[in-house]
């Protein structure tokens, strides 16, 4: 089967319970795969905010944490909740520790990165906190970098709003 859009897919939220993107049918969403002890983590804080501002507006952030990237994300569940809740206040949903990346990555990564490639066609992600913005309708419109601050996407977000 082919997805027509991201809202085909099933995930599971970080502690195991089932997250079918089709529960965000109708919002815009930003996909970013996370780790917590990546230079980018930071980013978290900027991601929250984003989360924050544009909510209400039918707009969110989704986290999914990979542990593919110099071996960055090696918590379990417990361990990744806590740190995102205690040191940047992560309250946007955050999906279980998947791969984006290889023979084993998830079909929803699978899906966003062909639908979506990077720099020069690559499809595969380079590292961690790279981000991919998508419509109400569930297509990718945009992929940035993991050096792209996310408040430098708010402009995108807004004009899909």
């Amino acid at each position: 089967m082919t997805a027509a859009s991201v809202f085909d897919f099933e995930t599971r939220r970080l502690d195991g319970s089932a997250m079918p993107l089709a529960d965000f049918r109708g919002k815009v969403l930003l996909i970013v795969n996370t780790a917590s002890e990546c230079g980018f983590t930071p980013q978290y804080a900027a991601l929250q905010k984003l989360h924050d501002s544009y909510a209400d507006r039918g707009f969110s952030v989704i986290g999914f944490p990979c542990n593919q990237f110099g071996g960055q994300e090696p918590g379990d569940a417990t361990a990744i909740a806590t740190f995102c809740e205690r040191n940047f206040g992560v309250s946007f949903p955050l999906g279980e520790k998947i791969d984006v990346k290889g023979e084993q990555a998830h079909p929803l990564y699978r899906h966003l990165t062909s639908t979506a490639p990077g720099i020069l066609g690559t499809e595969a992600i380079k590292w961690n906190f790279t981000k991919f913005l998508i419509d109400r309708e569930g297509q990718v419109v945009g992929r940035y970098a993991p050096a792209t601050k996310p408040e430098s996407i708010a402009k995108d977000i807004e004009a899909l709003l």
